[in-house]
């Protein structure tokens, strides 16, 4: 019986998280990015998937040369692959095993699925006191809405990002038409984000409990709709004490002048069917708002009545509309030059293929390139973006890309739990574990 393994490179003993081992459960992409942070900074991340099939994000967007999405190359990098049917019984006694010799589990099933299979935090507590339970779910694990099924982007409505984002009506100042959509899943991301920093503070937690002789462990119960909530400003406090609310605002955000997206010139060898040029400019502080306007030689905007925001709020329409005459007769390059030899902030709107050329994300190695290997092609290399953030005399970076399919079934069911060779064709006779092949 063949089974492929991946000797991925050590994982540096020196990483903030090292030694710190994850049972991952989840997958898509909430739960999946949490594990993503966590293992760039040194933890191991044992990705537990169904066999034959996988994660689905493995065949999601667009599809590589050996048909699995490059996006799960990313986000399942530095990860080891394991695959076991959850649904068994047999795969599920695995899963207990395995969390018995980690500090965390990290899933995102819907509430009350791990308790009906047995895998729940008081079940997998009884031999391992001390396991964190990291779980991120539409609406935490608690309350009315717990049981409901909960995508980021019903999430990221109920927790009115999208009312906020789209344009106004012209009467009635509310939401124009649908809202806009970011084209990404950004409430799983911010999701998973908050998972991972609240697995880092449970983990400190831990620490103390036993620094003070206790073994407890812990639950993280994090919400995509309030993970989102905790972005949304002052929305909330200025409603409640003044009773306002909150409005699309387009291309510019409300109660700051000026920030926004402003019409340029094309450039000289623009083709003609070419969309129009935009520059961002945020010339929110004071000083930079007044030179801005010198800039712009229009310092009939500036003096007393301009000093401050609240005075440019009450003025925006005539700010904005000098703003976009003059960005309008000038190109884009011409307008980042001027402003950046005044010191206002002033960028791009850019795509993909600019952010690849971009001079400062080459610098940072911000996007790194990362190999994959294949038997059959000898592989190719994947470009990901960095993990923020840098930390100082810290070398944290990818160490390989997502693997393929249960590579990592003989080291972490033989090296780990014990299993002998037998006993390991046994359970993939039966469909409890999957081949290993890479492609099962």
């Amino acid at each position: 019986m063949s089974r492929s393994t991946v000797s991925p490179a050590d994982t540096p003993k020196d990483l903030p998280l090292s030694r710190v081992r994850v049972l991952e459960l989840g997958q898509l992409i909430a739960g999946p990015f949490a594990g993503q942070l966590l293992g760039h900074f040194g933890a191991e991340i044992i990705k537990v998937e169904p066999p034959n099939t996988g994660d689905p994000l493995r065949v999601w967007r667009e599809l590589d040369l050996d048909g699995t999405s490059p996006w799960f190359r990313s986000l399942a990098r530095n990860k080891k692959s394991v695959t076991i049917d959850m649904r068994k019984e047999e795969g599920r006694a695995l899963v207990r095993r395995l969390a018995e010799h980690s500090d965390v589990v990290l899933e995102n099933f819907k509430p009350g699925t791990l308790e009906k299979w047995g895998l729940g935090p008081e079940r997998l507590r009884v031999n391992n006191p001390g396991l964190i339970f990291t779980r991120v779910s539409g609406y935490g694990q608690t309350g009315p809405w717990s049981g409901r099924p909960g995508y980021a982007s019903v999430c990221e409505g109920e927790a009115g990002f999208r009312f906020i984002n789209g344009f106004p009506d012209e009467e009635t100042g509310e939401l124009s038409g649908p809202p806009v959509r970011p084209n990404i899943s950004l409430g799983d991301s911010v999701a998973g984000l908050t998972a991972a920093f609240g697995t880092v503070l449970a983990l400190l937690a831990r620490r103390v409990k036993q620094d003070q002789g206790t073994t407890e462990g812990s639950t993280v119960d994090v919400s995509i709709m309030e993970s989102m909530l905790n972005l949304m400003e002052g929305i909330i406090p200025e409603f409640d004490r003044k009773g306002v609310v909150r409005s699309p605002s387009g291309s510019s955000i409300t109660g700051i002048v000026p920030t926004g997206a402003y019409p340029c010139a094309p450039a000289p060898d623009a083709p003609t069917s070419a969309p129009p040029d935009y520059v961002i400019i945020g010339a929110n502080a004071d000083s930079m708002y007044e030179r801005l306007m010198r800039a712009m030689g229009r310092e009939d905007l500036t003096g007393p009545n301009f000093a401050h925001n609240q005075h440019r709020v009450a003025r925006r329409a005539e700010i904005e509309d000098a703003i976009t005459a003059w960005t309008r007769t000038r190109t884009r390059d011409d307008v980042l030059r001027v402003l950046s030899g005044v010191g206002v902030p002033a960028g791009r709107v850019t795509s993909v293929r600019d952010i690849l050329a971009s001079e400062q994300v080459r610098a940072r190695g911000a996007v790194e390139d990362v190999w994959v290997p294949s038997g059959s092609s000898g592989g190719w290399t994947v470009k990901m973006p960095g993990v923020a953030p840098v930390l100082e005399g810290i070398d944290a970076r990818t160490r390989w890309a997502g693997p393929d399919l249960g590579a990592h079934n003989e080291e972490v069911l033989r090296g780990e739990l014990g299993l002998s060779g037998v006993e390991l064709d046994a359970l993939v006779a039966t469909g409890v574990v999957g081949g290993g092949s890479g492609r099962e």
